[in-house]
């Protein structure tokens, strides 16, 4: 799933590998999927972007966007992103594919669920998600300081767990259930702790975890549970997750859950509740 990582790594590459490139062919909605999200009809995007060029990709949250001189491709957190070169072979299956004069193309593929949205711009602005992302500061700028991670405290949040905090009603826009879990190791909380409980060490403690943990899974270029726009799993190691046996700070077992829809991974001894 994209999130925050891997949305940055991937828009990095896509302005490495597309920018300036002339749209040749677009085919949308070829492979039916229940849960593949597009905007308007699906079948006009090829006329929206014909002959267009790429200009630039940048990343909001959990999402990447390209621009293509005003038409605009938005991705949801759901969609898998590949590349493909020219004398490679581009899988048959796919939700969308858009070809380039050059003869290569970039292929968007849907899993569970995920949103594959063209539209010119202001279009799409009546999306609440769409808007959050946007509108979002990033917990990677300077923008993101303490101060600032203090005033996502509000009355509904503090009521919250630690994972409902960080990864629901949209207060971080792309930090998912993904990340968080080695963020909260990092910080020694517990997923089900109340944000309610936290001293103001500990909110600190949260708050430079946040920031270190995102930026060391953006250097070392995504997750090694995701794959990047080329299908290679990502560089960052991560503590926490489906790949991890025992805890990396005191070699403890790793307790999995089922909790708020999603697996959570913790150490008992390092993340008391």
């Amino acid at each position: 799933m994209l999130e925050i990582p891997e949305a940055i790594v991937i828009a990095a590459q896509l302005n490495q590998t597309i920018k300036d490139k002339r749209i040749k062919k677009v085919i949308a909605a070829a492979s039916p999927h229940k849960f593949a999200w597009f905007f308007g009809d699906p079948s006009q995007y090829h006329s929206l972007l014909f002959g267009r060029k790429v200009e630039n990709t940048a990343s909001y949250g959990g999402r990447v966007e390209i621009n293509a001189e005003g038409i605009f491709l938005h991705f949801g957190d759901g969609v898998n992103l590949r590349y493909y070169a020219a004398d490679e072979i581009v899988p048959q299956k796919h939700q969308l594919f858009v070809a380039f004069e050059d003869g290569s193309a970039l292929v968007g593929t849907v899993a569970m669920y995920g949103g594959l949205w063209c539209f010119t711009k202001g279009a799409f602005d009546d999306n609440d998600y769409y808007k959050a992302a946007k509108k979002a500061v990033s917990p990677l700028s300077d923008r993101f300081d303490y101060e600032f991670f203090l005033t996502l405290f509000d009355q509904k949040g503090m009521k919250m767990s630690a994972k409902g905090f960080l990864a629901t009603g949209q207060r971080i826009p792309g930090l998912g259930n993904g990340v968080l879990q080695d963020i909260l190791l990092n910080a020694g909380i517990h997923p089900k702790r109340k944000m309610n409980t936290l001293l103001d060490g500990e909110k600190r403690k949260l708050f430079d975890s946040l920031k270190a943990t995102l930026a060391e899974m953006v250097e070392g270029g995504g997750r090694d549970t995701e794959r990047d726009l080329f299908g290679n799993w990502g560089g960052y190691k991560t503590k926490l997750s489906k790949n991890t046996v025992s805890c990396p700070k005191c070699g403890g077992a790793i307790k999995k859950e089922t909790y708020m829809g999603g697996s959570i991974y913790y150490c008992e001894h390092c993340q008391k509740r």
